[in-house]
């Protein structure tokens, strides 16, 4: 980078230090000068070459402002003018709110929207003199640009478990729309919100959908506003307060009682009919107490069967668990060890497949296998929850066994051959 004096008549060099160079071609399209004269302000040497470097990026990022300027969709121009106003010291200011700065703010907004030969720059003045509109965003268009601000929430998540994080997002907006129709995010008002929560209350009223399911419509399509309006610094002011709707007594699925998996669920050819991997997900289940999903992953590697203690490892291979508690080892007993020896590959018939529980269910109760009409198969889980609780098993192995927080802090390890013969009581 050149540092040099302007001459005087006399043919020496007086005055402030400018940078010297030339035009990169990269920006010759918003700026004509080939040869740039840049003052650094300065008489000093060594002050110059301090400010040199920070002056000439300033240079170059006002350039690709006004590249990126040069476009016609309005997100694009709008953060372009926004940053050429920052390149420049300034706060980017809508047209309404520049006309009401001092007088000399104003012209030194003018003056430094001119170039170094006097022409004024059509970018710079949109930038400065806030004259670029700030773009308006729909609410149908709002999931579009909180996918990628929110690419942070689906790390380490699996393909499936992406479509499944999706999914009830867009249910939530379609519901809004729905309702409300389809304003710009800063047209949202409160009464909206209100009217959205008063449709899903009657729906919940009218045993449609659980008072669960509708606070996540609001949580979901609140959480998604918000996030855009921090990410792009909207500062939209969003009515969002107190909407939940009360959820009462929390409904919890019945367990299965013992005699039940016995007599009826364990009863020679009751599971005849189901293929043998779903089969086999569903035993397991009853002496280990995992989630469906949790089954439908493991492989070779996590179904560790040569073992002195059989056990499987639920891990986040290629997929997110639940919580960070849910990666564990459970040992495998009774009749749920026997049916991991058919499978000991795991099970890529339902390899990420987000129905097996319903797939279980469907077949529990078309065999009539379900102890009432209130149960599923994930009462499974509840039931070996009931029977480690009424077999005083200790807490800390319970919440290990079936991946819950521990209500304290947790220090060393509990072995598996420990856990194998606490829960051998239990086993069926």
């Amino acid at each position: 980078m050149k540092l040099q004096r302007k001459k005087g008549p006399d043919g020496l060099e007086t005055g402030s230090y400018f940078i010297v160079r030339r035009r990169p071609k990269r920006y010759e399209s918003v700026e004509h000068r080939k040869l740039l004269w840049i003052s650094l302000h300065t008489d000093s040497l060594t002050e110059a070459r301090k400010k040199a470097p920070g002056v000439w990026d300033n240079v170059m990022k006002s350039w690709e402002a006004r590249l990126a300027g040069d476009t016609s969709q309005a997100e694009a121009r709008y953060n372009a003018a926004r940053d050429l106003a920052k390149s420049y010291g300034f706060d980017y200011l809508p047209i309404e709110q520049a006309r009401q700065l001092p007088l000399e703010q104003i012209i030194e907004r003018v003056e430094r929207a001119h170039d170094g030969s006097g022409k004024p720059n059509l970018r710079d003045a949109e930038a400065l003199l806030g004259i670029v509109e700030k773009p308006t965003l729909k609410v149908s268009k709002a999931l579009e640009e909180y996918w990628p601000l929110a690419r942070d929430l689906i790390l380490g998540k699996s393909e499936d478990q992406v479509r499944r994080w999706r999914n009830p997002r867009k249910k939530a907006f379609k519901n809004f729309i729905k309702v409300c129709g389809n304003p710009d995010l800063s047209e949202i008002t409160r009464d909206m919100m209100l009217d959205f929560r008063e449709w899903l209350m009657d729906r919940v009223v009218a045993g449609i959908v659980t008072s669960n399911t509708a606070n996540k419509d609001l949580i979901h399509f609140c959480a998604v506003i918000r996030l855009i309006n921090r990410k792009k610094r909207l500062k939209l002011n969003l009515p969002f307060e107190e909407l939940s709707i009360s959820e009462g007594e929390a409904r919890t699925r019945p367990a299965f009682s013992t005699s039940w998996i016995r007599d009826k669920i364990l009863a020679p050819g009751a599971l005849k009919g189901l293929n043998t991997q779903a089969r086999v997900i569903l035993l397991g289940m009853i002496n280990t107490g995992y989630r469906p999903s949790e089954a439908c992953v493991l492989g070779p590697d996590q179904i560790v069967l040569d073992h002195d203690v059989p056990h499987i490892s639920i891990e986040p291979i290629g997929r997110t668990l639940k919580t960070r508690h849910a990666r564990r080892l459970i040992p495998l007993l009774g009749v749920s060890l026997e049916a991991f020896k058919e499978c000991p590959d795991g099970f890529p018939r339902y390899f990420e497949k987000a129905n097996v529980s319903s797939t279980l269910t469907k077949f529990l109760r078309e065999n009539k296998l379900l102890e009432t009409e209130d149960h599923v198969c994930y009462s499974l889980r509840h039931s070996f929850q009931s029977r480690m609780i009424e077999a005083d098993v200790d807490d800390r192995i319970r919440r290990d066994v079936f991946g819950h927080r521990l209500t304290e802090d947790r220090y060393g390890e509990v072995a598996l051959e420990k856990v194998r013969e606490v829960l051998k009581p239990v086993a069926l």
